[in-house]
Parts: C-alpha cells; structure tokens; sequence
C-alpha cells in the first residue's frame, strides 16, 4: 500500500513539475510578445471599446482617387481610425493638461508644438474641453509603399469651452480646413504634419424636400391647410416609460389609437429612451419597434411627434459624437415615414441646466439641430421645453416652439401671451395636464372630479384661441419606475393619475374633456 502511495506522491509531483513550468513558459512568452510588439494603443488610453464609446464624428470620405497606390478598404480603415484617435487624444490632452497618448498618435517632429501647448496651458491654469462634429477627408496621395498618405479634411466644425482657474471664459465654435500628413509607424498611423487653413465653400446638390408638414408664418400647414394639432402624449399603461420592451404589443397600441383617434385628436408625441435604443449603438429591434408604432399611427392618421432624447442628462461635449450617432441612425431611418410631424430633439432639457452646465445643454442642442435638419429635410423640428420662461430659447432654429405648463389654469393665457410676443413662430402646448390623485399622500388633492374641471376649463380656451395641444397623458399608470419621478410616494402616487382612463381602462370624468 505505502508503495503505491509513493507512486501516485510522485507522477503527482512530476505533473505539478511539468505544469508549472508551461505555466512559466507561456507566461514568459506573453511578456516577450508584448515587449516586442508594443501596447495595445486602445488599452494604453484605457479605449477597449473604441470609438463606440468615446469618440464617434462622421466621417464623410468625399474623394480616394490619388496619383500614388489605390488605396485599400483596410488601409483605409486604419488610417480613419488612427486619425480619429489622433483628435480624441489631442482633445483629452487640452482638457486634463496631460501628454498621454500623444507619442502613440503623432510623430517626434508633431508633437512638439502639442507638448509646448500642454505646457504653457498647465503653467496659466488653462484648460479647453473641446470636439469636433464631423470630419470631410479627400486622398491627396497615397504612397506606393502605403507608408504615407497625404488628405484634405475640409470644413471641420471645432467645438471648445476654454477655462481659467475652473472658470469659462470663453466658448468658441470654429470651422476651419486642415492638410494632414499621417505616416505609418511600427503599425500604427501617427500624424506627421497638419497645417490649420480656411474653411473652403462647399456647393451641395438642391434636393428638394419631400414635406408632408409645413410651417409658414405662425401656423404649421398640411397639404395647403392650416394642422392645429390636437393631440396626447402616449405610452401604454402596462409599459410606461419601457414602451419598447418586453411587454411591446401592437395590438394594445393599435387599440389605444383607436381610443386616441376616436377621441377627435390628432396627433400623439412618443419617447425613445436614449440608453434602452442602445445609445450611439441603436439596436435594430428598437427601430424595427419604433417603425410599426410609426406605421400604426399611419394607419389610424395620426401625425407623430417623436421625441429623440429621453432619460439622457451627459451634455459633456466629448460624449456629443455618440448622441450624433444615436440621433442619425433614427433620423435617416425614418427620414420619409409620412406619419412623423416633427423630431423633438430633448424632452425638459432646461432642467439639467442647473446641475448639467446650461452651455453645455444649449452647445449640444445648437450643433444637433442643423444635424437633425440636413439628415432629414422632410420633418419639422422642435424642443420640448420645461417651461414658458425658456421656451423662447433656441426659437432660431427650430420650426416650432415646445413648452410645457403644469401650474394654475387662471394664469395659462397671460403667460402664453407673453410668450406669444416674443416669437412669431408657431407654438405648441407640448404638456399640460394635472393629477386626479387624492390620498394619504395629498388629502386636498384635486380628485377625479376636481381633474375633469381642470381639462375642462383648459380646452375651452383652447377652442377659443385655436391653440396647440398635447395633454399629459392617455392612462392612469399601475406603476412609475423611480428613475421617473423618485421613490418619495407623495410624488409616485401624484404621477401615476394623469390619464383620462383609469390603470384598467375605464374613462375618469376628464375623458368627457379630452378634446373640443
């Protein structure tokens, strides 16, 4: 017995011998791997997902004929993204006063003036957060030996925020060219030369757009007519604030059009929830969704005002790339859907200008808005202020203005005069609506009957002034999820009694207001 223990002690320690020494000598091998070939770049600036989530311009290659060699596909691939990098790091390295990263995407001679920069900003507590939109690269040549390429990047538009000491300064948006020399270096394309030039004129094709909806003077028009829209904010009683989910049904969103339809309304506004559409990385179940929503309000003639930006709060302008990204995969997929009236770009972006930065919010909303326009000539635009007080703002760029009101219906038309004045665009009562909610929470809440005399009293002004609307909302919700409205029950419970028709479908006196 004790010899076959010895034995089996031994081939047991001859294994672990032998094992332990593959061990080392795979190890061994990694680190001499790693020694040769370098550091994966991405990993060095901490980018393991790349630029799905940090950096994400178009880029729009306009010309790859060149005098050189033809310009291969992967070629071309690595040199979009090294260049792409090359901006990312030259942008972090502006705002954090750092030089990492630099070495790894500009040659000895280019990084220089980069280094003196970072320098002389550190030594004057200077600091510039800044991005860049889109980029416009033409080949201007391509090595034989696919070395060295030569582009022209034209009409970069540069946004940056300067501070001094944690104080702005100065907020600048440049459009500028720029001639780049990019160099291939132990695999990697590194910046050699780049020499900053005017922005060029560029002349785009006249594609005239195909316009279901239009605005001319303070009136928006449908097919020649004057469109007063009539209409409701929408989610499904069973999935609100998560209409996309699980839980999507066409049937329970056909029949609720019917209701909303039947109801002489006619339009509804819809939401997409930045992070459940995938952020930059929209998912293709999430647009084939939001596509038979759009087609089922089609089919019940129903106009559609989708609201682009829902539960997004990061107007950081390094993350402005992914939300142009998340936007244009929408946008260009529905750019000619005959039920949308208008993109929303934000619901209630005013509400993050205390805690979000309001230039911030404003920058990311004035380079989205021309954005917006240029992928889909075909739909209105419009914001979906919180309030009267800042709805006027913006009222340049968009076709129409948004606000919401949820105060004193006596005050509404005084308040809305005032604004009135202030812009002869059209405008548009995007929520209003008051809770049917009384309680342990809110004993002097206005009840079913008190929240019927409300929608009463709005819509005879509505009919009088033939104003715009969309009330707040079709159902009486089971739940809020917190991330909505808080978990304080006081709040929760006031939230979950808007609608016109209880959580199981019956109508609330305030039905028989709905409309005029």
């Amino acid at each position: 017995m004790r010899v076959n223990n010895k034995n089996i002690y031994r081939t047991a320690i001859i294994i672990s011998f032998i094992a332990l020494n593959a061990l080392l000598l795979f190890g061994l091998s990694k680190v001499l791997g790693y020694l040769n070939s370098g550091a994966e770049r991405s990993d060095m600036l901490h980018l393991e997902k790349e630029t799905i989530t940090t950096y994400l311009p178009k880029v729009n290659w306009s010309s790859l004929d060149n005098p050189g060699r033809k310009m291969e596909q992967q070629a071309l691939k690595e040199i979009e993204k090294d260049y792409l990098f090359s901006w990312y790091v030259k942008n972090n390295a502006l705002k954090a006063n750092t030089t990492e990263g630099i070495a790894d995407f500009y040659t000895d001679s280019a990084r220089v003036n980069l280094f003196k920069l970072v320098d002389y900003n550190k030594a004057n507590k200077i600091s510039i957060e800044g991005t860049t939109i889109e980029h416009n690269p033409a080949i201007d040549f391509y090595s034989a030996d696919g070395q060295l390429v030569v582009f022209t990047d034209r009409n970069i538009v540069e946004y940056q925020k300067i501070y001094q000491d944690k104080k702005l300064i100065n907020t600048v948006t440049d459009t500028a060219s720029y001639k780049v020399m990019m160099l291939l270096e132990d695999g990697f394309w590194r910046i050699r030369h780049i020499k900053r030039m005017p922005p060029e004129t560029v002349v785009h094709d006249s594609i005239k757009p195909h316009k279901l909806f239009e605005v001319k003077g303070d009136s928006i028009m449908k097919d020649g007519k004057a469109y007063l829209i009539k209409g409701i904010n929408y989610y499904p009683k069973n999935s609100a604030w998560d209409m996309y989910g699980d839980k999507f049904s066409t049937d329970t969103i056909r029949a609720d059009f019917d209701i909303i339809a039947n109801a002489k309304l006619n339009t509804v506004r819809i939401f997409v929830p930045y992070e459940d559409f995938g952020k930059a990385d929209v998912q293709e179940d999430r647009l084939d969704k939001l596509g038979q929503v759009l087609d089922l309000a089609e089919e019940k003639n129903l106009a559609v005002i989708v609201t682009l930006f829902d539960f997004y709060s990061d107007y950081t302008p390094q993350n402005w790339t992914l939300t142009h990204r998340h936007a244009e995969k929408i946008v260009q997929t529905f750019k000619n859907h005959n039920a949308i009236l208008a993109w929303d770009l934000k619901n209630e972006p005013d509400l993050d200008f205390k805690n979000r930065d309001k230039d911030n919010v404003t920058g990311w909303l004035q380079t989205l808005l021309p954005l917006i326009k240029s992928w889909d000539p075909n739909h209105l635009v419009t914001i979906g202020w919180s309030n009267l007080h800042d709805a006027f703002l913006l009222q340049d760029k968009v076709d129409f203005v948004s606000y919401h009101y949820y105060l004193n219906p006596n005050h509404f038309l005084d308040k809305y005069d005032v604004l009135k004045a202030q812009t002869d665009k059209p405008v548009v009562l995007q929520e209003f609506g008051v809770s049917s909610y009384r309680g342990f929470w809110s004993w002097f809440g206005k009840g079913e009957n008190g929240q019927a005399e409300y929608h009463k009293k709005m819509q005879a002004v509505f009919k009088e002034k033939q104003l715009a609307f969309l009330s707040w909302t079709l159902y009486d919700f089971p739940a809020v999820p917190n991330n909505v409205a808080g978990k304080w029950p006081w709040i929760k419970n006031k939230q979950k009694k808007f609608g016109f028709l209880d959580e199981h479908g019956k109508p609330k006196p305030s039905f028989l207001h709905i409309s005029n």
